[in-house]
């Protein structure tokens, strides 16, 4: 069965939310409100507009050049358990799946289930808030210094955060 996730915006064609061409979700709603943050609107947990994770996949899947999809926000980890679904969809269709978070791995390994449960489906985690004392523009990905790019799946191997070491996300290529 279909889950809703609020959206606040897609953006279908994306290349400064990873590598390639991704498809890239913006949800509605955020905890943290960094002072700074490039998506103020979408604070606010009312408002955004429902999509299901049916339809989200469809539009992932509308753009043949798109290999990658990033969630981003507002906050992910916010609809955690409805993010979880589509990553496993995502992923079941060959997909890379990325997000961001003002979370730092550590606290989502430590978090709620339905976090650790969407933090499991992903390929790489953009962690940590966005400090505008350490932002930077010569950063891949990202917009402050104290951010990872990070190795989902080997940082829940090792259970420790583990840097993305591919040329793709360090900007090599």
């Amino acid at each position: 069965m279909a889950s809703d996730i609020y959206m606040a915006g897609i953006t279908e064609d994306s290349i400064v939310d990873g590598p390639g061409i991704r498809t890239t979700f913006y949800c509605q709603g955020c905890p943290h409100h960094c002072p700074g943050c490039h998506n103020p609107e979408t604070w606010s947990f009312e408002g955004g507009r429902p999509f299901s994770t049916d339809m989200l996949l469809q539009i992932a899947q509308s753009n043949p050049l798109c290999k990658g999809v990033t969630f981003s926000g507002g906050e992910p980890f916010a609809q955690a358990s409805a993010f979880a679904e589509l990553a496993k969809m995502l992923k079941r269709e060959g997909y890379e799946v990325a997000s961001y978070t003002g979370y730092t791995i550590e606290q989502l390994m430590a978090g709620s289930e339905a976090q650790k449960e969407l933090l499991a489906q992903l390929d790489v985690l953009i962690d940590g808030p966005y400090l505008e004392a350490e932002r930077s523009l010569e950063l891949n990905f990202r917009g402050s210094c104290n951010q990872r790019v990070l190795n989902v799946p080997e940082s829940l191997r090792e259970g420790k955060a583990v840097p993305e070491t591919s040329g793709r996300w360090l900007g090599e290529y």
